[in-house]
C-alpha cells in the first residue's frame, strides 16, 4: 500500500470514528419535546421546615402539599424567559406559556396566611403588604410573619431551578442561574399570578426588579399602600387583566392598585372584548364577555381553564391575551392617561 492510499485509509476510518460518535451523541441527546417536571420543594432542600400556624406543612390529610411543577417545550425557539407562577398549578396557562417561547415554573410558598394574619383588619396601611413580601422572600419584613429564607418563593425558585438544570439538561434551565450559580437571573424572570398570587408578584417586584410581571384579575389589597412606593421594576413592565363583573372589579380595587402601580402611564383601560393586540400597547385590560352573571366565574375566567369563555368553536377567546400578557415588548407603551380619582377611593385609616 502507498503513502497516499495510506493517508486515505486514515481520513476514512477517521471520518467514520468521528461520524460514529456524533451519531451515538445525538442518539443519547432526547429530541425537541415538551418536558414536564415536578419535585417536592422539601426533598429539593434540607433546610425547608413546616408553619402549621399558617397552613404551611409538607403534607395534609396523607397529600403532598409541597409539590412543585415545571415545563418547557424544546421544539419552540426559547425567548430566555422564565415565568415564576404564584398560584395553583394551572397546566392549560403552563402550555400556553410554553408555545410562546417562555420556561414556566410552580412555586410552593407560604400563601395561606391570607385570612389567618392582619385580622381583623391590617395594623397599617403596609401591614398587609409587608406579610406578602415576606413570604415571596423569606427575609424579616412583617412582625406578624416569622419564615426563614429557604421557605420564601424567591429562594424555593432558585432552588427548583438549580435541580431543574441537572435533571433536565435539555431543557436549558442553566440560563436563569448566575455565572457562579449562586443567585437567580431576576432579570430573566416573569413573575406572575392570578387573584392572591397576582397581589403578591407584584408586592414582590416592587422589591424585586424583574423583567416583567402579569397580574390576572388583581392585585387587591385595598386597605394598602405599598402599591405606590418606589419600584425596583419600572411601571411599564406591569400587565393587569380583569372581567369587569369580577368583585375586586366592581370594588374599584384592581382599578386603584393598577393606578397606584403607575400604569396609567402606559395607556388607557382597553375592553378586549372591542379590540384587538396590541390593545394599543396598554397595560391595563378589561373584558365583558358572557360568563353567566356570575362574580366568581368572572374571577377566575381571566386564566385558562372551565370558566374561561369560549367562542362557536370552542376555542378560548382570551388567547390574543395570554399572548399579549406575556410576550408583549415592554418598551412599546400607550399614552399617558390621567388618574381617574374614582379609582383612588378612600381606604381604612389608621
Amino acid at each position: 500500500m502507498n503513502t497516499s492510499t495510506k493517508w486515505l485509509a486514515f481520513a476514512f476510518l477517521f471520518f467514520s470514528v468521528l461520524t460514529a460518535d456524533v451519531s451515538i451523541a445525538a442518539e443519547n441527546e432526547p429530541r425537541p419535546q415538551r418536558f414536564q417536571l415536578q419535585a417536592r420543594a422539601s426533598e429539593i432542600d434540607a433546610r425547608t421546615r413546616e408553619y402549621p400556624a399558617i397552613d404551611f406543612v409538607f403534607e395534609k390529610d396523607g397529600k403532598p402539599q409541597d409539590v412543585q411543577h415545571a415545563a418547557v417545550d424544546t421544539r419552540v425557539e426559547s425567548q430566555g424567559k422564565l415565568v415564576i407562577w404564584l398560584m395553583g398549578h394551572n397546566e392549560r396557562l403552563f402550555e400556553r406559556v410554553n408555545s410562546y417561547g417562555l420556561h414556566a415554573i410552580q412555586v410552593s410558598y407560604a400563601n395561606r396566611w391570607f385570612g389567618k394574619l392582619c385580622q381583623p383588619k391590617p395594623a397599617s396601611a403596609m401591614a398587609r403588604g409587608n406579610v406578602r413580601l415576606e413570604a415571596a422572600t423569606g427575609e424579616d419584613f412583617s412582625d406578624e410573619l416569622d419564615l426563614a429564607r429557604p421557605d420564601g418563593a424567591a429562594e424555593r425558585a432558585f432552588q427548583f431551578v438549580k435541580w431543574l438544570a441537572i435533571k433536565n439538561e435539555a431543557g436549558n434551565w442553566n440560563q436563569f442561574l448566575t455565572d457562579d450559580g449562586d443567585h437567580l437571573r431576576w432579570d430573566k424572570v416573569i413573575v406572575a399570578g392570578s387573584s392572591h398570587g397576582s397581589t403578591t408578584a407584584a408586592r414582590f417586584a416592587k422589591h424585586q426588579r424583574v423583567d416583567r410581571v402579569v397580574m390576572l384579575c388583581g392585585p387587591r389589597d385595598q386597605d394598602q399602600d405599598w402599591q405606590s412606593i418606589e419600584s425596583a421594576t419600572s411601571a411599564n413592565r406591569f400587565f393587569g387583566f380583569s372581567h369587569v363583573l369580577d368583585g375586586g372589579w366592581t370594588g374599584d380595587h384592581y382599578c386603584r392598585s393598577w393606578e397606584l402601580l403607575g400604569m396609567n402611564e402606559s395607556g388607557p383601560i382597553v375592553n378586549v372584548d372591542n379590540s384587538a393586540a396590541p390593545y394599543g400597547n396598554t397595560r391595563r385590560l378589561i373584558s365583558s364577555a358572557d360568563v353567566g352573571k356570575d362574580a366568581n366565574r368572572a374571577h377566575s375566567s381571566v386564566q385558562p381553564g372551565n370558566s374561561s369563555p369560549k367562542d362557536a368553536d370552542g376555542n378560548f377567546l382570551y388567547e390574543p391575551v395570554w399572548r399579549y400578557l406575556f410576550t408583549h415588548p415592554v418598551g412599546e407603551v400607550g399614552e399617558v392617561t390621567p388618574i381617574d380619582d374614582g379609582c383612588l377611593k378612600e381606604h381604612v385609616k389608621y
